[in-house]
């Protein structure tokens, strides 16, 4: 049984609220937009780190993770990368390659937007934790922790962290 801290969109935002609801994790997953090796560094600090970069990822963070990461935790196949997309509507540059491995568990980021749907077709939870950070289009900043046992996904809780302000993106 292995509980997991999922976050995403941090874009070089620290919050110590990571410590706090990360702590008791066993890793951390970080679905893309870490916005400098800083931030994955400080993560890693609190437990074993797994991340992809993202869009606004520098040369630093792209040579460090990969765009997309597949890994087996437990009985559970994970597939992780920072655009995806949703059931229905996933992002062309991933599709096949989802199609071809179907995960048990696709997490995304990129959208800002806390979702978590199951895929009746590929048989596959989507989570998109959201955003962490202070930068973009999100109101509240989101971190997910789940627990994996086996090949099931349980235990599911979202955090909200608090308002990301207006005043916080300058």
């Amino acid at each position: 049984m292995k509980r997991i801290g999922l976050l995403s969109d941090t874009h070089a935002c620290w919050d110590e609220k990571y410590v706090e609801y990360f702590g008791s994790c066993d890793e951390i997953w970080h679905a893309g937009d870490i916005g400098s090796e800083r931030i994955a560094a400080r993560l890693a600090l609190i437990r074993p780190l797994r991340a992809v970069c993202g869009n606004i990822d520098g040369q630093e963070v792209r040579m460090t993770y990969p765009r997309v990461a597949h890994f087996s935790v437990e009985e559970c196949r994970v597939m992780m990368t920072h655009i995806g997309g949703y059931p229905g509507r996933y992002d062309a540059s991933i599709r096949a390659e989802l199609f071809a491995t179907k995960p048990r568990l696709f997490v995304a980021g990129h959208s800002h937007i806390l979702k978590i749907m199951f895929d009746k077709q590929l048989n596959c939870l989507h989570i998109n934790p959201g955003a962490a950070g202070k930068s973009g289009v999100h109101q509240i900043r989101t971190l997910v922790r789940f627990t994996i046992d086996g090949a099931d996904i349980r235990e599911l809780e979202v955090v909200e962290l608090g308002m990301r302000t207006m005043n916080d993106e300058r």
